[in-house]
């Protein structure tokens, strides 16, 4: 087949012969460094090959061959009928045109006639790919001339051409009226008429868009059929071709299988050192993999030991097999205490430091000392100085072993302790529980967070990086769906790959056929980078939990006594204490000083007081309301001290 346009090859395709390949014969570059525009392919190299699949009428233009620069759009749906004009004799006069249709009884006017040269008449040309309509035989100017209709864009002129006008002239025969898909099968260029349509005579330019695919391209190629380039069908010698496609591992995961399945990798993404294992370090292009399948299960455990001067993170799969021991957890607050706690499940504590509790405000909460022992009981309601309800833990105060022998009456009636959940304390898991669990066991039975340490390493993974780890926290469960792979160059050892966040361009390979059989060991626990580990704690698959709750703002005037004397250095009991009067050199000085909320005067000053007068009482609202005005009033009384 000879090189074609590429608007002319699928306008005349036959979508039943598809898939066809073609070689593209003449390219096409689009502003040099646009690869695509709108999603369809705008750069076409010369040499190309591709192999059509679909073909999908987009749009269809029609133009008047006079105005080229007016272009108009129909609908791929419309419904109305062209009839094609085609050419069916020529003439060197109108005068014969006229003698031949008078004797012959196929043509009967009115008909459409084109001249093939430039007619200029009544002030008008007539150029000669003007298409007239000739009406009848009229006289004009005592001449006889043929009555013809010039259709414009804006009107229909009348023009009489005398009979012995020179052509040479071309009827033009109408032909049945065909469909708009039918339409599009003639030849490009062809003249057609539609009643439906503002002109008499217009041709048709489809646009198609074509599906194909392309060497080495991931994804369906689409291209608009109006480019400017041209194409050579090699179907008939192509057979031996085969389009090599490009997979993502997320898309080899999707489609579930076959499994095992040989890849070479094409391309690397930046995001190769989200894990320290030198098998996903050493990942590159051109390397060969085989991919084993899922894994199972489809669960990992995020672990860390932070406690220690050089941080270490973890991803732990859930198919680990080494055997775990708790450790005793260690809780900062109330409010983590609270977190650990899961009903029907004891939790006890020990007090790691004295706390003081807010008495003064709140009598009902209590103080601890280190080594006092609790057992959390739930969440509870208190109700605050200033009315409002608080929340607390309620806890359980538990006694020595050998006092609850001696004291029986004791444990018929144990002391309730309310903790506010902002109370700051620092506790430590009391707990006797020695057993060795596995990680599916553990993660089943106990509440994240978790202190563990291996105590047996993983037998299938003999370079187990936790059993050096004294202190390991186990932090969050992600379900996230791994794929087994391994290295063709070392078959001996598999490890996963998360699609997710690594996911790699690959080709389908040969399958390598001398490999060893049976199982083979897999890297079930990944060293992870610290930025990546704080990325897996954004994750919304991760449970992230609220912040603890702030302490209660310190209401009324002994709150703000307080924060303000500890501010300029002088003690709560030395300044508008509750019981104990101030301390100031001179008897006549213990009255407060006056204020009032006046806006011209808020403050009165200390030496401008009368003997006997007695101080205004101070109003704690207005003091609330003005936190301000009431540190200038302490500033003031500060400084006459």
């Amino acid at each position: 087949m000879e090189p074609m346009p590429l608007q002319d090859f699928i306008r005349t395709l036959n979508l039943a012969s598809l898939p066809r390949v073609l070689r593209i014969s003449s390219g096409y570059y689009y502003s040099s460094s646009i690869y695509d525009i709108g999603g369809k392919e705008c750069c076409l190299c010369t040499g190309d090959l591709m192999k059509v699949t679909q073909v999908h009428l987009q749009y269809v233009t029609y133009e008047n061959p006079k105005m080229k620069m007016v272009i108009r759009t129909i609908d791929p749906n419309f419904q109305g009928h062209f009839i094609p004009l085609n050419i069916s004799q020529c003439y060197q006069t109108l005068g014969e045109l006229v003698f031949d249709i008078e004797r012959s009884s196929k043509q009967q006017l009115p008909i459409y006639i084109m001249s093939t040269c430039r007619i200029v008449t009544e002030g008008r040309v007539v150029t000669d790919d003007e298409v007239l309509i000739f009406e009848a035989v009229a006289r004009h100017h005592h001449t006889s001339c043929a009555r013809c209709v010039l259709v414009t864009e804006d009107e229909r002129v009348i023009l009489h051409l005398p009979l012995k006008q020179r052509g040479p002239f071309r009827i033009l025969e109408a032909g049945a009226p065909q469909t708009l898909l039918q339409a599009l099968q003639e030849p490009n260029g062809q003249l057609f008429t539609c009643p439906a349509l503002p002109w008499d005579h217009v041709t048709l330019r489809p646009t198609y868009e074509i599906e194909a695919i392309m060497h080495m391209r991931r994804t369906i190629v689409t291209i608009p059929s109006n480019l400017e380039v041209d194409v050579e069908d090699v179907t008939a010698s192509s057979q031996h071709i085969h389009f090599i496609q490009p997979l993502l591992l997320s898309e080899v995961l999707a489609r579930e299988g076959p499994f095992p399945l040989s890849v070479e990798i094409l391309e690397v993404p930046e995001g190769r050192h989200i894990f320290l294992s030198p098998w996903v370090q050493s990942l590159r292009r051109g390397q060969r993999l085989r991919i084993h399948g899922v894994a199972s299960p489809p669960w990992r455990v995020l672990a860390s030991n932070k406690g220690h001067r050089v941080p270490r993170y973890f991803l732990v799969s859930g198919a680990y097999q080494g055997k775990l021991r708790r450790r005793p957890r260690e809780f900062s607050t109330v409010y983590d205490l609270l977190g650990a706690f899961q009903p029907g499940r004891p939790l006890r504590v020990v007090a790691t430091k004295d706390c003081e509790g807010e008495r003064e405000e709140n009598p009902e909460f209590t103080s601890l000392a280190v080594g006092d022992r609790l057992e959390v009981l739930g969440l509870g309601l208190a109700h605050g100085a200033q009315g409002s309800d608080i929340d607390v833990l309620v806890c359980q105060r538990l006694s020595d072993e050998d006092e609850e022998e001696e004291c029986e009456e004791e444990a018929e009636s144990p002391e309730r302790v309310l903790l506010p959940l902002h109370f700051p304390g620092s506790f430590v898991e009391e707990m006797s529980d020695s057993r060795r669990h596995s990680l599916a066991d553990l993660i089943a039975q106990f509440s994240l967070p978790c202190e563990v340490r291996v105590m047996v390493k993983d037998p299938s993974y003999p370079s187990d990086p936790l059993t050096a780890v004294l202190g390991l926290q186990l932090e969050e469960k992600i379900t996230e769906p791994f794929l087994v792979v391994s290295l063709d160059s070392e078959p001996g050892m598999c490890f996963e790959i998360p699609p997710r966040w690594l996911d790699l361009t690959v080709v389908e390979a040969e399958v390598v056929s001398d490999r060893p059989g049976g199982s083979v060991p897999i890297a079930t626990v990944e060293e992870l980078p610290d930025t990546f580990y704080y990325t897996l704690r954004k994750l919304a698959a991760c449970e992230i939990q609220a912040p603890p709750p702030r302490p209660p703002k310190s209401q009324g005037l002994s709150g703000q006594q307080r924060h303000s004397s500890k501010k300029g250095g002088v003690k709560s009991s030395q300044v508008l204490g509750p019981k104990q009067p101030p301390l100031l050199p001179k008897p006549k000085a213990k009255t407060l000083p006056e204020f009032t909320t006046d806006s011209s005067s808020t403050y009165t000053k200390i030496p401008g007081h009368k003997k006997g007068h007695r101080p205004t009482k101070p109003q704690t609202q207005d003091l609330d309301d003005d936190e301000h005005d009431y540190e200038e009033i302490l500033e003031s009384f500060q400084k006459t001290i």
